[in-house]
């Protein structure tokens, strides 16, 4: 995995600061195995739109109720420690030949619109904690964080 690069999807961006979740000790340590191995960590105008979302919605409402302030901050960290990988029209041409392709539905558009950007930036690897919700798009390898640390120990 040395010298790759993987993008983080929102579920990795909302959990990276949040010690309570029980997903954070294994995010926290892929983020740092990943880091030690020199790959890029890279994030899509998606993923920060989807973890301001979650972010910023009520608790009772599924949302983490930070408020505006508290996620801004987060999101700076984010746009300052990862790389940005632009939308584009490749991206959007690429995304709806998937929809098509894979005969995509509801929700699930997200996901491809998130591979077809990993396909247009030569991006392998994706770090989710939904690993299945990626299955259909052949050649990229999807993570989740405990499989990082797992990965490493070969």
């Amino acid at each position: 995995m040395s010298g790759a690069a993987c993008l983080l999807d929102s579920n990795i961006l909302l959990r990276m600061t949040q010690r309570d979740d029980p997903h954070y000790p294994a995010i926290r340590a892929a983020l740092v195995t990943l880091r030690r191995q020199g790959t890029r960590l890279c994030y899509t105008s998606q993923t920060l739109g989807e973890f301001w979302n979650a972010s910023t919605r009520p608790l009772d409402k599924n949302g983490f109720g930070l408020s505006v302030a508290e996620t801004d901050a987060i999101a700076r960290e984010i746009e300052r420690d990862f790389e940005f990988l632009a939308d584009n029209r490749e991206v959007h041409d690429r995304w709806r030949r998937l929809l098509v392709a894979h005969a995509v539905k509801g929700v699930q558009v997200h996901d491809a619109r998130l591979a077809a950007s990993m396909y247009v930036h030569g991006v392998p690897q994706l770090l989710t904690i939904n690993p299945r919700d990626f299955a259909r798009y052949s050649g990229l390898s999807i993570l989740h964080p405990a499989d990082v640390k797992r990965l490493e120990q070969r």
